[in-house]
């Protein structure tokens, strides 16, 4: 399904027509979480894993976030039996699109990474879809991996729709991390490997410029 929206937004862009993507490169700005785990004092590796939308753009964002040590584009909520692309396509898995996140707690927390996550990195209000990819496996989810990364989740979502930060409700789904399940070589390191291609130029390298110039105290060059 991807690829042939890959043409279309080609023809948009020969006929000069670039605002289907727009929406999802916005930014809103949003406080930190009230709730949030402290910097450890001492360097480590910790693991967070979301999903909001195509990976290639969260992964790109998370890339260039200081103190994240490597991303990694994979399949979260189903069995690994189908944790296949194609599979995964039909929206029929209970997976999600997501990305697998490493960092070091000392020089960044789990709710900056979540600032990051709902204000650059996707829409958490579009429901089982991001800009034009449609489906369950396009769904916000955060996929927590102890009780602390859920309370602070809950805790941000809550803080964040009280706040009326954005203009509709958050929709994004708090669940146990039963599984992640690397995707396929072609789809790591996505949009470094494919920058001028139409719907990386529309709907996420705006994502990652956004990041720059919104969170330059977080951004890294690659």
């Amino acid at each position: 399904m991807r690829t042939a929206l890959k043409l279309g937004f080609a023809l948009l862009l020969v006929g000069g027509i670039t605002s289907c993507g727009t929406a999802t490169a916005s930014v809103t700005a949003i406080p930190d979480p009230i709730l949030d785990a402290p910097l450890t004092s001492a360097r480590g590796e910790q693991t967070a894993v979301l999903a909001g939308g195509c990976f290639w753009g969260v992964e790109a964002v998370f890339e260039h976030v200081k103190g994240v040590i490597k991303v990694t584009s994979g399949y979260s909520g189903g069995s690994a039996s189908t944790a296949q692309y194609e599979t995964v396509s039909t929206g029929e898995t209970g997976h999600a699109e997501s990305v697998r996140i490493i960092y070091d707690p000392s020089q960044i927390s789990y709710g900056r990474l979540l600032r990051v996550f709902f204000a650059v990195a996707h829409d958490p209000t579009e429901l089982n879809r991001q800009g034009p990819d449609s489906g369950s496996q396009y769904r916000s989810a955060i996929f927590y991996g102890n009780e602390e990364q859920q309370r602070i989740a809950e805790a941000y979502i809550v803080q964040l729709n009280q706040a009326r930060v954005f203009r509709a409700p958050i929709v994004t789904k708090v669940t146990a991390l039963q599984s992640f399940h690397e995707a396929e070589g072609y789809h790591q390191g996505y949009l470094a490997r494919h920058p001028d291609e139409p719907y990386i130029v529309i709907n996420d390298l705006p994502k990652v410029e956004n990041l720059r110039k919104h969170f330059p105290e977080l951004y890294k060059a690659k």
